[in-house]
């Protein structure tokens, strides 16, 4: 146990993010430099080493959170970035991104802030980054067997390492100009700058690992030649099905997907191109959905200086605490503060003059909260409103609450309901207070109405692309919510082809799609060589605990 007393004495210390002003102004990471070691030992010192550590189970990879936090006590670093890559390829990854469901199932969580795990976990891997200690790995020999991995997201890219690193030959096909998947265009570069992605993919390559990108497969490569080509096929496209809204005005210019949106504004941060070119710059926005990829996109409109953003979300607010109805050790849905919402109240109640409303949930100056940046807990909201009938929207829907920067300005239980154009543009949406989106017809419930020269739909994906020719090709069934069919080890009716990742699981989060990737190239493994050492942290039948 680090400290037998340290989650009596020390209390949970966050790291900080950098003033609004200044970062609102650029497109660098949210937070202030790196952590003070000294400060992240003592957080790890909160750590209690509990006989039954549910953090375990509440992580898919089955990270050794007690262990590296006990070593990072100890000052035992170098031990502690060992333990963490045991069981996790890219912790620099899922430590800025991932909303932290092992830090909701903290014991101390019962009754007390958790443990600061996830900023445990990113300073554990930045300093073995920076004083040199992650390697290449590559296998001892080769076993002579090739495999092609499609898609180069985090399920991918961790399939592919596993297997180099157990000796095959591995090909990632990629059909975007770089590697990354949604990593490299989904993840804005103020959520995780590239050059943490980039030092991996070096990593992988000096390890063996070979990609193509710039390569549909299904069209620029037919999937059936490429499985005859090698000894085995993982497919990890990704759930990049992305949910419509079709509701009349649908048609009008101006609104678009956030993924067509998140995009263009990486390719401009990394000179691809001039200027964006859908912008948000001087415009009114809204922004239909909640969650990480709507935060995302309110983040980047704030950068792009729009003149004004409105987030609707069609689910009630969450409470600001654990409800009865999701108890420990559950990942629960409250109401959280994003770094992008902050920022959208500061800016807000300086341009509008908004007085500061009571503090957030996590009562934190700087926006942090136990459950990460957004996650499937965090809902969408207002920035903005509509103008000075923005405090009536929100009364007419579900009401928002205040931050200690300004109006956490989220519209909640708000139904879009058209999409409102002149001259083939749009110029408006429309919303009607709703229950959730298990509601009937809004009926004759009264409408508002939000000025828009920009709509972006944030809703979610619903699965692999449906008219890719990939399936087609390969001869794949389709499971009922539309991913591709696979059993409990990720094999599909296809002998030798495999599925991991949210092709086959459905949208999920980042640390779900690594565990796909190892368990999958244990899979793959297996298969080649009649049995594996390769860790398989979850089967495919695995699911998150949920009521």
């Amino acid at each position: 146990m680090p400290d037998p007393k340290g989650f009596l004495t020390t209390g949970r210390q966050t790291r900080r993010r950098r003033p609004v002003s200044e970062r609102a102004q650029d497109w660098g990471e949210v937070y202030e430099g790196h952590p003070l070691l000294p400060v992240v030992s003592l957080q790890a010192g909160r750590c209690m080493d509990c006989g039954l550590p549910f953090c375990h189970n509440a992580c898919p990879l089955g990270n050794l959170i007690p262990e590296w936090n006990d070593l990072v006590f100890h000052q035992d670093w170098e031990a502690a970035a060992e333990r963490l890559h045991a069981t996790n390829n890219f912790p620099e990854f899922t430590g800025r991104l991932c909303p932290a469901p092992c830090e909701s199932s903290c014991v101390l969580a019962i009754n007390a802030d958790p443990v600061t795990i996830k900023e445990v976990e990113v300073a554990i891997a930045d300093r073995a980054w920076s004083r040199g200690e992650v390697r290449p790995e590559p296998a001892p020999r080769a076993t002579g067997r090739s495999v092609a991995v499609v898609g180069s997201g985090p399920a991918g890219l961790a399939g592919a390492q596993q297997l180099t690193r157990a000796g095959h030959a591995v090909t990632v096909y990629e059909r975007a100009d770089r590697v990354g998947g949604l990593l490299r265009y989904g993840i804005p570069d103020f959520r995780m700058a590239k050059r943490y992605l980039d030092r991996r993919i070096a990593q992988m390559r000096a390890e063996g690992t070979r990609f193509v990108t710039g390569t549909a497969v299904g069209t620029a490569v037919d999937a059936a030649d490429l499985r005859a080509r090698h000894d085995a096929l993982l497919l990890a496209v990704g759930a990049t099905a992305w949910r419509e809204l079709a509701l009349p005005g649908r048609e009008l210019a101006g609104i678009h997907q956030a993924m067509e949106y998140l995009p263009i504004a990486n390719r401009v941060c990394v000179g691809d191109l001039d200027a964006p070119t859908i912008s948000a710059e001087g415009k009114d926005v809204v922004i239909v959905g909640g969650g990480d990829t709507a935060a995302d996109c309110l983040g980047t409109a704030l950068r792009q200086h729009a003149r004004r953003v409105t987030q609707l979300d069609i689910h009630p607010q969450p409470p600001d605490t654990r409800s009865p109805d999701q108890p420990w050790p559950i990942h629960p849905k409250v109401h959280r503060l994003t770094a992008s919402h902050e920022e959208a109240g500061h800016l807000y109640r300086e341009q509008y003059g908004y007085p500061a409303g009571r503090p957030g949930a996590d009562g934190a100056g700087d926006g942090d909260e136990a459950g990460g940046e957004a996650g499937d807990a965090d809902r969408g909201g207002v920035p903005g409103g509509a103008g000075s009938a923005g405090r009536d929207l929100r009364a007419a829907a579900g009401g928002c609450s205040g931050g200690p920067d300004g109006p956490d300005i989220r519209t909640y239980a708000a139904r879009t309901v058209r999409f409102d154009g002149t001259e083939g543009r749009v110029s408006g949406v429309t919303f009607v207070a709703s229950a959730g989106p298990a509601a009937g017809p809004p009926g004759a419930a009264a409408e508002q109405a939000v000025p828009a020269q920009l709509v972006l739909l944030a809703l979610g994906f619903a699965g692999p692309e449906q008219d890719s020719p990939l399936a087609g090709q390969l001869g794949l069934e389709l499971a009922p919510q539309g991913t591709f069919a696979r059993d409990a080890d990720f094999a599909t009716g296809r002998d030798g082809v495999f599925v991991a990742g949210d092709a086959g699981r459905g949208q999920s989060l980042i640390v779900w799609a690594i565990a796909e990737g190892r368990s999958a190239a244990a899979a793959v493994d297996r298969y080649l060589a009649g049995s594996t050492e390769l860790p398989a942290p979850i089967r495919a039948t695995h699911r998150p605990l949920v009521l």
